[in-house]
């Protein structure tokens, strides 16, 4: 291997032409994704571009007293509820005693991110005891046969994890309007050990729990004619459906299955929603089920699920279903196969992506400590948060001008270098934050825009470092091809200490904040990162270019990189020996 030649560190064989060559062609992608996606400008926070404020009233549950912690816990689920990853900038927050504000920005899916808040009540999973297609009292269902089944929507199925299966498309059994009162009485009555014959018919043996549904002949014939008139095409008879029913009691509710109503006879709630630790959406790339919900649950709520799971295994449908029920509505009712133990099931059936991920979302915060109803819907007006950006940007505008009027009078032509650096860290900066609108949500609100103007002293600060450390080479005597890369290893060193705190700080400070300071310390990180990208790159690279071009190497007196301008020592030089002259003697 050839040594490299005199003068020259073998760090400065590195080809920077490469790294340039990479940044442009990510910076040039991720703009064409920006334009390809549609989404040209970054998405903004409530407070510069306005949205929809929903104010909520807490009601106390029976056991649940609205107090300070109650409603602590309610911001915190309902929190993470609206802003998913945490950067979509909703914020929730409480006023008074009893009431929770909820801003949501403008660009978000204010009808979806409504629903998530306005479905505020106590999840629980109760078994399926019958279960129809919504009709007007009176008025009979679309088919029906002598023994009081017929066709239903096909449910998704509940499995152990890693063994889900897709929804099975078989008819579930249902009453009509003259046999339903017989299937719910015989379904309250039925025996508490499950038949392993059971036929399906309305007759056949129900879920364990509803022999616990402790009511008497009268409750019986109640929840019947309840059931019976139960019309969940109307809004209003929803909205009643549930009302004042305890978790130890049988209940009637509805569900939309793939947008036509079904109402539901439901029995004690078997596992609380209170002992899911956490569920998400995943995609099956292994088998055929498409998009799945996976849960955990805790010690407790493993042993219940494994329980209610193994008796309703051993009936037919819809007796082998438990309802998913969220704020009085059946939210998913999937059907079990066999025991699910372990602590871990997934759902499977036609789910697309949005369902899948709503649902679990549900799952994961759906159990609130106290009940909420709607008070007030607004909008909200950008006005003031707009006065406030212009003055934050004309801030920023004058701060970035003394950066640069410093820059160009302290380091003159290396000033260059800086300002190539800083408009590549903002091209970077700006194209990112448009593209994270639609895939995470982020929103730029205005602690956001300062955290952009911050990140201009960092990505400066690491410039500084790096041309101070070349300067320094200089004033030792050394030309500038071997400074730039002796100076990079000590100027690289900093410079990721430096940045490191950053990010540590920005990180901290996302995790134990909500809201607006949030955005603050994401922008504050994102910028951080870039500022690594930026200077490893695209400085340092261009830096070992301009060392080779005669303007900079020969220390020209307006290229910042003047010798002795910065006071450098002449080299060493050695001296030769010169040998005393012979002398020699004539013969």
């Amino acid at each position: 291997m050839a040594a490299p030649k005199k003068g020259r560190s073998a760090n400065a064989q590195s080809k920077p032409g490469r790294s340039l060559a990479l940044i442009l062609i990510a910076i040039v992608g991720l703009t064409g994704g920006m334009f390809a996606a549609g989404h040209t400008t970054p998405r903004l926070g409530i407070d510069l571009a306005g949205g929809t404020s929903i104010t909520l009233k807490a009601k106390a549950d029976q056991g649940s007293a609205i107090n300070k912690a109650n409603m602590d816990t309610a911001v915190d689920i309902m929190n993470r509820r609206v802003n998913g990853l945490g950067v979509s900038e909703a914020e929730v927050q409480t006023q008074g005693n009893d009431n929770i504000i909820v801003n949501i920005p403008k660009g978000t899916n204010s009808k979806e991110a409504r629903d998530q808040v306005g479905t505020t009540a106590k999840l629980y999973f109760r078994p399926v005891l019958a279960q129809e297609a919504s009709v007007p009292a009176g008025t009979a269902s679309p088919s029906t046969s002598a023994s009081g089944s017929s066709s239903a929507s096909p449910s998704p199925t509940a499995t152990a994890s890693g063994s889900g299966e897709k929804a099975s498309s078989s008819a579930s059994p249902t009453a009509t309007a003259t046999s339903q009162g017989r299937a719910v009485t015989d379904a309250l009555k039925a025996d508490s050990t499950p038949s392993p014959s059971a036929t399906g018919s309305a007759d056949a043996s129900a879920s364990p729990s509803a022999s616990a549904s402790g009511g008497t002949d009268a409750d019986t014939a109640a929840l019947q004619a309840k059931y019976t008139a139960l019309d969940c095409s109307k809004k209003a008879q929803r909205a009643a459906a549930g009302d004042g029913v305890k978790p130890t009691d049988a209940t009637v509710a509805c569900g939309d299955i793939d947008g036509a109503w079904y109402k539901y006879l439901l029995g004690p709630a078997a596992v609380d929603g209170t002992e899911v630790d956490k569920a998400q959406a995943v995609f099956d790339t292994q088998g055929a089920a498409g998009w799945q919900v996976t849960m955990d649950f805790s010690k407790s709520g493993s042993k219940k699920f494994a329980d209610i799971t193994a008796q309703l295994a051993q009936n037919s449908q819809p007796q082998n279903e438990f309802g998913i029920v969220l704020d009085g509505d059946v939210v998913s009712s999937p059907f079990v196969n066999s025991s699910i133990t372990g602590g871990n099931a997934q759902i499977s059936g036609s789910f697309t992506q949005d369902e899948a991920q709503n649902l679990a979302n549900m799952l994961s915060y759906g159990a609130l400590p106290l009940s909420f109803e709607e008070q007030s819907v607004t909008t909200v007006t950008a006005a003031l948060g707009g006065d406030q950006l212009h003055a934050g940007l004309l801030a920023g505008a004058i701060g970035l001008a003394l950066v640069v009027i410093y820059l160009v009078a302290y380091y003159r032509g290396l000033a260059l270098i800086a300002l190539a650096s800083l408009l590549v860290s903002a091209a970077l900066t700006y194209v990112l934050m448009s593209l994270l609108g639609p895939a995470i949500g982020f929103a730029l609100n205005l602690p956001a825009v300062c955290g952009a103007i911050v990140a201009i002293g960092i990505t400066a600060d690491s410039f500084i470092v790096y041309f101070e450390r070349v300067r320094d080479e200089i004033r030792e005597g050394r030309t500038l091809r071997p400074a730039v890369e002796r100076a990079w290893p000590r100027a690289r060193r900093t410079i990721l200490v430096s940045d490191f705190v950053s990010f540590l700080a920005a990180a901290v400070l996302f995790i134990v904040t909500v809201g607006k300071v949030q955005g603050f310390a994401f922008t504050l990180g994102l910028t951080t990162v870039l500022d690594v990208v930026v200077v490893f790159f695209f400085t340092k690279p261009l830096m070992t270019l301009i060392a080779r071009r005669k303007f900079f190497s020969d220390g020209h007196k307006w290229s910042g990189l003047d010798p002795k301008g910065l006071g450098a020592q002449p080299p060493l030089r050695r001296t030769r020996r010169t040998s005393a002259p012979v002398e020699t003697k004539e013969a």
